[in-house]
């Protein structure tokens, strides 16, 4: 688990271009800091207060990676309904530039992360040139609706040019393992695939698995520190 006192975090408001602003919260290390950003958006039915991302944040920044997680407009405002993905790839950028400008030179580059649909928009603004990040991570890709792996959202994908880490369950409804690693095969760029027995589409396991949810937090964030220190980007 995350010490917090090993690190500095800041609540922050992000100017949005042509909207409301919205929070973001500031995980900085407390020592030595890496010169790679981390970015973090939340999924669908969650917001940047979901435990994952508390943990993942948490613990990149222990490692000494700059991170900001922040809300999505509809969650800012209490909605359960996405917005729009024009609204979602305003606010994934402007979260990043707010994020460039505040910690200019002290770094060189961003990777951008995603829970779901934060992760799908991300590599969709990629893809198409409009997200400057120097590699991407999936904490579980929608990789289709559940029940339906005959429309995958995986087209996009393809037009990627910088290394992916996806992290995915054997029990999520929306990310078909073997499905999933058919797509990766076909990537023109370097990807790894970390699996997480029994977890659903949050990578929560059954009660009879006996694995608290802590320990895959800290999993998940060992195996993108060593990702990250690994994988050129």
């Amino acid at each position: 688990m995350v010490d917090f006192e090993e690190i500095k975090r800041e609540h922050v408001s992000i100017p949005v271009s042509g909207m409301e602003p919205t929070s973001g919260i500031l995980a900085l290390p407390a020592g030595d800091t890496k010169r790679t950003g981390v970015i973090v958006a939340h999924g669908a039915g969650n917001d940047m207060e979901t435990p994952l991302l508390v943990a993942f944040s948490g613990g990149l920044a222990k490692a000494g990676y700059p991170t900001l997680r922040f809300n999505f407009p509809y969650r800012e405002r209490g909605r359960k309904a996405p917005d729009r993905y024009e609204i979602l790839a305003e606010t994934w950028r402007s979260a990043a530039a707010f994020f460039q400008e505040l910690l200019g030179q002290r770094v060189d580059s961003f990777v951008a992360v995603g829970k779901s649909i934060g992760g799908r928009v991300a590599s969709q603004m990629v893809g198409d040139g409009l997200l400057v990040a120097g590699r991407l991570i999936f904490l579980g890709y929608p990789l289709h609706s559940a029940g339906n792996k005959e429309h995958l959202r995986d087209a996009h994908l393809y037009h990627v040019k910088v290394p992916m880490l996806f992290f995915a369950g054997t029990r999520d409804p929306l990310c078909d393992l073997e499905t999933l690693q058919s797509v990766m095969h076909r990537l023109a760029v370097p990807w790894n695939l970390h699996i997480i027995d029994g977890g659903d589409h949050s990578f929560h396991v059954t009660k009879s698995a006996g694995v608290p949810v802590t320990d895959i937090h800290d999993r998940i964030v060992r195996e993108t520190v060593r990702w990250l220190e690994e994988e050129p980007g």
